[in-house]
């Protein structure tokens, strides 16, 4: 099993940047694909981007491609999303997410509480 806490959400302009954290504990993070996913008030979560255990493998959502990069550290352990020129479309409650699946419905086992991105136009 794995506990996650996310960190770095907050308020920027469009166009802005900011970097999410995932701090893990749990003996089996190395094992585990890692993702991060996001959601809005009377919507469904939705896949943002994802990374296999070692690192090698990366997937995201057409609407971040270019924008968003996700990278892990197994040592530390955790898990980031570099987020550049965001939009306000980007604004939702980010959550970390452990036993990522690679296939659609990218769906995962393990949740971090979340935290919120608000992006201003």
């Amino acid at each position: 099993q794995v506990q996650l806490v996310e960190s770095g959400g907050g308020l920027v302009q469009a166009g802005g940047s900011l970097r999410l954290s995932c701090a893990a504990s749990g003996r089996t993070f190395s094992n585990y694909a890692m993702g991060w996913f996001r959601q809005t008030p009377g919507k469904e979560r939705e896949f943002v981007a994802g990374i296999s255990w070692n690192g090698v493998s990366t997937l995201y959502a057409d609407s971040v491609k270019g924008r968003f990069t996700i990278s892990r550290d197994n040592y530390k352990p955790s898990v980031s999303l570099q987020m550049n020129s965001l939009k306000p479309e980007d604004t939702a409650v980010y959550y970390c997410a452990a036993d990522f699946v690679f296939r659609p419905p990218y769906s995962s086992n393990y949740w971090g509480q979340g935290t919120q991105v608000t992006v201003s136009s």
